[in-house]
């Protein structure tokens, strides 16, 4: 009986390396995504346990701010007002961010509104309109974005932006 010759079998140099390859690179991801899913654990984790800390930062109401952002709103009714504020405002030094209408138009007397805690601003904005600083007052609200809020009254024509020079 003659032998049969064995088929040669393909190398498997190649084939190994490739595999070796794969597993590594396929080992190398699973360590990664491993230690992210950690990380995510850990800072949710934290967030849920650990209570932020804010920084409360304490404003001294006495002095002025070096910037004061005023919103001027027209409560009496007469056209270009606010406008007319506005200019004598930024004249003065302040920078007013808002000109627009009020609720109403049937606020008899100007006023002046501190919005974030710092009467000093107020009184100061008071002082340049030709208001008496005492008039003014706070009324704070988080959803202003202003330092003072001016309502112009029925008295606009009685202030500085628009008093008549004898």
């Amino acid at each position: 009986m003659a032998k049969r010759a064995k088929p040669k079998r393909p190398s498997k140099k190649g084939t190994n390396f490739k595999a070796s390859l794969n597993n590594l690179l396929l080992n190398a991801v699973i360590f990664f995504l491993s230690a992210l899913v950690i990380y995510l654990m850990y800072s949710l984790y934290a967030r849920i346990t650990v209570p932020e800390i804010v920084k409360v930062v304490k404003v001294d109401s006495s002095v002025p701010s070096s910037i004061i952002q005023v919103e001027v709103l027209n409560g009496c009714g007469v056209p270009k007002v606010g406008e007319r504020f506005r200019d004598y405002l930024r004249h003065e030094g302040f920078d007013v961010v808002n000109v627009a209408n009020y609720i109403k138009y049937d606020v008899a007397r100007t006023m002046v509104i501190d919005r974030i805690g710092n009467i000093a601003n107020a009184k100061e904005v008071a002082k340049s309109l030709g208001i008496n600083p005492g008039k003014a007052f706070p009324q704070l609200n988080d959803a202003y974005f202003v330092d003072v809020t001016v309502v112009i009254g029925k008295d606009f024509n009685k202030l500085n932006p628009l008093k008549i020079k004898e």
